[in-house]
Order: structure tokens, then sequence, then C-alpha cells
């Protein structure tokens, strides 16, 4: 196994594999979390043309018609992509989560409610202009249940559901977070410069 569902993959399967894994890291995820992505939100197809009649959102994230402007873009445009040139619209979009997306669920949250991303499991989804039952009526996958209100466990549940046991190892992994890293990195090398250069002052008045 290459990628987790590649075998879906008809259209253009090694420029796509190669472009998945190519972004992935850019984005600082597993390419398995994109490709589970990808498959919830494509309906298990992959096809950068499918759409929602309903709201519109179109292709491998399912990008609504608002996004699809902000990236310059239109849902028209992105459904007469192939796979492969719409995955620079996804690296696009998620560029701006980079640093917050430390798993899978963060990373489908990224697509579906970039607010709750980071939330504890019991976050209810919600915003100023949609409550929570009008999410949990439109999304019923995810009102587990079915009180009319969405959780950030319940989203995770309903995934891993609805993806192949066996990939599930695939998705548990944390992603390491370069930036992070190096911050704390760099942090302890200026403690380390800061001691130093004080134990030397010390010996210098001591003597």
């Amino acid at each position: 196994m290459e990628l987790i569902y590649d075998y879906i993959i008809d259209n253009n399967k090694p420029e796509f594999i190669a472009e998945v894994k190519r972004i992935s890291p850019k984005l600082n995820i597993s390419p398995h979390w994109l490709m589970a992505v990808m498959y919830i939100e494509t309906g298990a197809t992959f096809n950068p043309a499918i759409q929602n009649l309903t709201t519109g959102a179109t292709g491998l994230i399912q990008f609504m018609p608002a996004t699809a402007a902000e990236l310059g873009t239109t849902t028209t445009a992105l459904a007469q992509m192939t796979n492969v040139e719409q995955l620079e619209y996804v690296y696009q979009y998620l560029r701006p989560y980079r640093n917050k997306m430390n798993s899978f669920l963060d990373c489908y949250l990224a697509v579906f409610f970039p607010a709750a991303i980071g939330k504890n499991p019991d976050w209810v989804l919600q915003t100023g202009t949609l409550s929570a039952a009008t999410i949990a009526r439109q999304n019923p996958l995810f009102d587990l249940n079915k009180d009319n209100k969405i959780t950030v466990s319940e989203i995770e549940t309903a995934l891993l559901a609805n993806i192949r046991p066996e990939y599930h190892i695939y998705l548990k992994k944390k992603t390491l977070n370069i930036d992070t890293v190096m911050k704390y990195v760099t942090i302890a090398l200026a403690i380390c410069l800061i001691l130093s250069g004080s134990l030397q002052l010390y010996k210098i008045f001591k003597d």
C-alpha cells in the first residue's frame, strides 16, 4: 500500500499520489490524512468534479462557492480541473492552517469547520449566525445521538466509522510541528548562551 485508498484513484494515479506526497509535508500533515479527508468529502470517489447540488460545494474537499472565490477561482472552474490540478487549490486552502493541523481530526476540521480545530471533545459546533441545531440538521451524519448538536467528539467518531479499520493506524499519529520544535530549540540555545555568558562573567569577577 502506497497511500490509504490509493486503489480508488482511476485518473492520473501516479501524478495524483506524487502531488499528495509533495504538498502534505509543506502543510505539516501526513499524506494519509489528506487522502482520508478527500475520501470522506467526495463520498469515496476522489472525483474532482463531484458537486453538492444543495450547497454548490464542489471537488476534492468540497469547496464552497465563496471559498472558491477567495482562492481566485470558481466552483465551475474547479469542476473542470483534473484531480492533480485541483490539488493546488486544496493546498492553497489548507496552507493557513499549516501549524494548527496536529491530527487527522484537525485536518478534517480545517475543511469542515475550522473554528473547531483544537477544541475539546465536548465543544459544540455553532457560530454567531448558525445555531447548533441548524448545523446538526444540515449534517445529520455527525449528530450521532440526535440531540440537535454536533460535538468535536462526535465528528471524530463518525469519521473513523466511515474509514476502513485497518487504516486507523495511519490516522492516529500526531504530526511533528517543525516550526514549534525550532522555536523551542532556539529558546533553549538562547538560554544556554545566556547561562554561558553569565558563567564567564562570574569567573571574571571572581578572579
